[in-house]
């Protein structure tokens, strides 16, 4: 059962989806604590274009909001993580 409700899914486009969510939610928690901005920020930089790619391959309406939710948590990630260090080890 994919992420529409439907017996046909579309497995690369759901897991992509649930895999910008899952690492934009992490970038956005790790960017947000001070000692863990640098994972935060690595989190961020990778779910972004995972984010964007995702969307542009996505079929559902319910993949789609999934990708949006995904390029905002990691865009606020690294902006957090940019805040509280950076890069920088």
């Amino acid at each position: 059962m994919g992420l529409d409700g439907k017996p046909e899914t579309h497995r690369l486009q759901d897991a992509l989806a649930i895999a910008s969510v899952t690492i934009g939610l992490a970038a956005l928690i790790l960017g947000w604590i001070e000692a863990t901005h640098f994972p935060g920020a690595i989190a961020g930089l990778i779910g972004l274009p995972l984010a964007l790619y995702s969307q542009m391959i996505s079929e559902t309406t319910n993949e789609r909001w999934l990708n949006v939710v995904g390029m905002v948590a990691s865009f606020l990630g690294v902006g957090f993580a940019l805040n509280n260090g950076g890069l920088s080890l």
